[in-house]
């Protein structure tokens, strides 16, 4: 990568995971070069090498993605077995970052499935750069909602991952349940695994996917399994008695 490149945000690194797409029931690409590419600051994106990608399976459809960074990419319609995924791939042949000219993205949701080696991935490609770190503590921890004390615990689980809030996360036996109602909804992560959401209900106000938790994490966050954590960005936490401030997050 030139230092051009770098001057408009972009980065780029080689992964040595084998990455297979699916879509149909079938691959579609199969590499072992698969190349990360930032294209936010949140979370790499995977990007193939053509010449891995089945071909066949793409199609043009006259639609363009411009970026400032990479430039016009040209858009394409995945078809395999029956099943079509419209505009999931891109290409940019004529991108000003050259090592991007050769390469082939797919839509993350719009595939049917992710394979890093032998195992799905969840949500989006792990950050090499990104880290969790789940501890026991001492520390007394206390949530209110709206003034109420819905959480309290001196055995708290705490876990600091990479450029987030740190999170508390308690045993069930130390919140209210009685105040928690089960919700539909469910996030991925790729380091934690797949949640579980509960809103909270104070009065007659219901504050919406307040809390959460992973009922099967990833072996890497085992210490989690079945703790519930709540969104420090909408609640207010004390820790050792004193009020935390709310922090910011793109989960405000």
């Amino acid at each position: 990568m030139t230092d051009r490149d770098r001057e408009r945000g972009i980065r780029i690194e080689p992964s040595r995971k084998r990455v297979r797409v699916y879509l149909g029931g079938e691959a579609v690409v199969d590499t072992v070069r698969p190349m990360l590419v930032w294209e936010t600051p949140h979370y790499p994106t995977y990007y193939f090498p053509v010449e891995d990608v089945r071909r066949e399976c793409l199609f043009p459809d006259g639609e363009v993605e411009r970026s400032p960074g990479l430039g016009k990419g040209e858009s394409y319609t995945v078809r395999v077995n029956g099943a079509e995924a419209r505009g999931a791939a891109l290409r940019h042949p004529r991108s000003p970052v050259e090592e991007l000219r050769g390469l082939v993205r797919f839509d993350l949701e719009a595939m049917q499935a992710w394979f890093e080696e032998d195992e799905e991935m969840l949500a989006h490609p792990r950050d090499p750069y990104h880290r969790v770190d789940v501890l026991a503590s001492s520390r007394h921890v206390r949530i209110e909602v709206d003034g109420v004390t819905v959480a309290e615990s001196s055995q708290p689980r705490l876990l600091f991952e990479t450029g987030l809030p740190v999170r508390y996360y308690l045993p069930k036996p130390h919140v209210r349940m009685d105040l928690l109602e089960p919700s539909d909804t469910t996030t991925a992560c790729p380091y934690k695994g797949r949640a579980e959401y509960w809103s909270v209900r104070i009065g007659e106000t219901l504050h919406k996917d307040l809390a959460w938790s992973y009922p099967q994490p990833l072996p890497e966050s085992q210490k989690i399994a079945g703790l519930i954590a709540f969104y420090d960005e909408k609640v207010d936490v004390h820790v050792d008695g004193v009020r935390q401030e709310r922090p910011a997050s793109p989960f405000g």
